[in-house]
């Protein structure tokens, strides 16, 4: 097959600019903003977790992960799923019902059958990856969720 010669250099040039495109979504603000956000979260590791989370999906994993490595956000982030009449005072216990002395966790499997608690905490690292404060992360969750039912947290 004979590609006349300008069909040759505008497909070349095609070519270059779509990897040129594709290599700029690979450099170090490409993954700031983009590819790989996950990898600036502060999550606990799985081989911690008990036998029920590390069989559970992986957003539900997700969840009990970034609430054991972050419970001072997760403890200002409310949950509205109805869990306030379980005891439960932030979306962190819906994952974590004690941490003792010694730093050893009871966890709460709540959230293993609850999609508002784990569709809060994953909208919650979302907003932390793209460097949202907590204010401003409360304000969306509180916007977004309110219409499921009241607050958890005691006000």
């Amino acid at each position: 097959m004979n590609i006349p010669f300008k069909r040759a250099v505008l497909l070349f040039s095609t070519v270059v600019l779509l990897l040129s495109l594709g290599l700029a979504g690979c450099s170090k603000e490409g993954a700031a903003s983009g590819g790989g956000e996950a990898a600036a979260l502060k999550m606990a590791p799985m081989d911690g977790m008990p036998a029920e989370v590390r069989n559970a999906p992986a957003a539900v994993q997700q969840g009990y992960q970034f609430a054991v490595a972050n419970p001072d956000l997760l403890q200002q982030i409310p949950c509205y799923c109805g869990c306030g009449a379980m005891g439960h005072t932030s979306n962190y216990a819906c994952y974590v019902n004690a941490v003792d002395a010694n730093g050893a966790i009871t966890f709460d499997f709540h959230s293993l059958g609850c999609s508002i608690c784990v569709d809060i905490t994953q909208d919650v690292m979302r907003l932390a990856r793209e460097g949202k404060q907590t204010p401003e992360i409360r304000a969306y969750i509180d916007e977004t969720y309110a219409q499921y039912g009241p607050s958890n947290i005691p006000e």
